[in-house]
């Protein structure tokens, strides 16, 4: 029995390809899998070109896969579905198939029973949950013009925004004024900025959330203070979600972290300023940072569709395997 995990985010797709002892038969990488950003047709011929690749690798078919269970950044509401089951049809060949959002993956891989809360920080950000009746919730997800104020675009336009304060005296000097800048490769400050004012530039570069990981290291006040309003945000969020989801009380409620951010970042004042906002909901939550890809999440689930009890050993195998964090 052959089964496929798809994780398709803002920045990549993510796909492996497994059999039913959990042996990792393949792996593919494309690009952007979000049908919000680039339209359903590219996002689903970026998750196809991903999925062919790691079938080349694994040496079978398309037809081969019992089961293929996509989790899809933007996958959000019924409409979602709407427009990626006709282009997945229309493009792929798939025997059975299930899409949910990439939430659901992240909180599969942090939680052993499927429920909790989930929290993803990647390129962008979004938080669900699930209680022990199923009932299942979502806070956010669809972009800082909604009311997001987290994720990777959102941290970088926010770099950006108050380095240009900074830089013009209307906020204190922060040391982000030389190093994005230097980061994106201009020689000034002023340079960059007459650039992207020609432009007409309207988002801010994605590596600029990296370099506020970095200055925040160096002790830079902005970026510190950058990362604990979005630590404080996503904490809003899973506490949100708890009290949605009745509160789960007298349970240790699990806060899965996943995304690049939250995954590889592990920033102390973000994670501390997250913790204390859920905490004042639940005290006796914990946050769960996973060891494993949250493309293992879609590998699980789709174990879970066909009944292949996912063992200790798989688990530890999908750990050492690795693979990206979003």
């Amino acid at each position: 029995m052959y089964i496929a995990g798809v994780d398709g985010g803002g920045s990549k797709t993510l796909v492996i390809v497994a059999d039913e002892q959990g042996t990792i038969l393949g792996s593919g990488r494309s690009g952007c899998g979000n049908h919000q950003m680039i339209g359903a047709a590219a996002a689903v011929a970026n998750i196809r070109n991903a999925l062919m690749e790691a079938l080349v690798q694994a040496g079978i078919a398309e037809a081969d896969l019992d089961f293929v269970q996509f989790g899809l950044a933007g996958a959000d509401r019924p409409i979602d579905l709407e427009q990626l089951s006709p282009e997945i049809d229309r493009q792929l060949s798939l025997r059975k198939w299930n899409v949910v959002c990439d939430t659901m993956e992240g909180l599969r891989i942090g939680s052993p029973d499927n429920v909790g809360v989930v929290l993803v920080c990647g390129s962008n950000t979004n938080a669900a949950g699930r209680n022990r009746q199923g009932t299942v919730i979502q806070v956010g997800g669809f972009d800082s013009l909604f009311g997001d104020r987290a994720g990777g675009y959102y941290l970088a336009a926010q770099a950006l925004g108050r380095a240009v304060r900074s830089w013009e005296g209307r906020e204190p000097y922060s040391i982000l004024v030389e190093r994005i800048p230097q980061a994106l490769g201009f020689g000034s400050f002023e340079a960059m900025l007459n650039q992207f004012l020609d432009e007409d530039r309207q988002t801010a570069p994605l590596e600029l959330s990296l370099i506020v990981h970095e200055a925040s290291e160096s002790g830079d006040w902005l970026s510190r203070e950058l990362l604990v309003e979005m630590g404080r945000e996503l904490g809003l969020s899973a506490a949100t979600v708890i009290r949605k989801l009745g509160g789960f009380k007298g349970e240790v409620v699990p806060i899965v972290l996943t995304g690049s951010i939250l995954q590889s970042g592990r920033n102390s004042l973000l994670l501390e300023a997250l913790s204390k906002e859920v905490k004042a909901e639940n005290p006796i939550s914990t946050l769960v940072i996973p060891e494993m890809a949250p493309v293992f999440g879609a590998v699980m689930l789709a174990m879970d569709h066909v009944d292949i009890p996912v063992t200790e050993q798989m688990i530890r195998n999908f750990e050492r395997y690795g693979g990206d964090r979003k």
